[in-house]
């Protein structure tokens, strides 16, 4: 048998998918890292739910010595923390061995994001005359104005969208469903494009994708990310985008303009908060800058 594939490993992976519904990669991820692991042990002839403190201390070492990166690092012992409390929830341990095992630090690098008046380019940059012009300022809109993921965007059914109440019902990682306002610009581009493009763009074809391709298909990431870096030539952005430089954005700007912190969590989809503070260092640097250029003692 595989040690990537030890019974123990099994038994916790099933548990990650039935209680907390992890995706097949996520899962898969933490077999690697759970059985890399193993395989370590065995080659010093320990055993994995036998493991102790130090021996988590010495493969911690071990993969400094290795060059492994920080954040790999940091992976593994979220993965390893979360197999041992299943062990011991199980009883199969009677001790957490990863009880003050601290993490390596992370430098966390900030989110790339664009300025308001870069944002206004780029969604004013679509021809709207234009069928797939007029279908991009609405996705464009609709992505600023609610934050989402561009997974997420692509994903967008018909029933997912409320007009009358103005939100949109987004369904993120784990299948967490949030509800997100949109905001009177995204809905008047939305209403446009529902009544002058859609049925067009579909082309009698019957399909409930909101934002179709020109085949009236649903949309990949990899087609919008190719309209999102056209729009930004178009509206000459130098800065470097990413397919979620307008989910940065929607974030950013909402904490400069006051918003707090657990607020922007939720209309994100955020499960833990820390991932979220993450935009307050931007939003910081953000109204230092505003700070230096008005007040008079700048």
């Amino acid at each position: 048998m595989s040690v990537l594939d030890a019974p123990l490993i099994d038994r916790f992976l099933d548990m990650l998918w039935l209680e907390k519904g992890l995706s097949q990669n996520t899962r898969e991820a933490y077999r690697r890292d759970i059985g890399q692991f193993n395989a370590w042990l065995v080659e010093r002839g320990l055993v994995l739910e036998a493991a102790g403190r130090e021996a988590i201390l010495d493969h911690l070492a071990w993969r400094l010595d290795q060059s492994y990166e920080a954040r790999s690092t940091a992976r593994l012992l979220s993965g390893l923390r979360g197999f041992y409390r299943y062990l011991l929830r199980e009883g199969v341990i009677v001790a957490d061995p990863t009880l003050q095992v601290d993490l390596p630090r992370l430098g966390r690098p900030l989110p790339k994001s664009l300025s308001e008046a870069d944002v206004d380019a780029l969604l004013a940059a679509p021809d709207v005359g234009e069928l797939l012009g007029l279908r991009d300022r609405a996705m464009l809109e609709v992505l600023y104005a609610s934050g989402l993921r561009v997974s997420e965007l692509v994903d967008l059914r018909l029933e997912q969208v409320s007009l009358r109440q103005g939100v949109v019902r987004a369904f993120g990682k784990g299948s967490k469903e949030r509800l997100v306002p949109l905001g009177e610009e995204a809905l008047h581009w939305l209403e446009r494009y529902l009544r002058q493009g859609r049925e067009e763009l579909l082309g009698g074809r019957i399909s409930d994708v909101l934002f179709p391709s020109r085949r009236g298909e649903r949309m990949t990431r990899q087609a919008f990310w190719y309209r999102i870096k056209l729009h930004a030539r178009g509206a000459g952005i130098a800065a470097t985008l990413s397919p979620h430089t307008l989910r940065h954005a929607f974030a950013t700007h909402l904490l400069n303009h006051g918003a707090d912190l657990r607020t922007v969590q939720m209309l994100l989809g955020h499960s833990d908060l820390s991932t979220t503070q993450i935009y307050t260092h931007i939003a910081r640097a953000r109204l230092q800058e505003l700070h230096a250029r008005h007040h008079p003692r700048g």
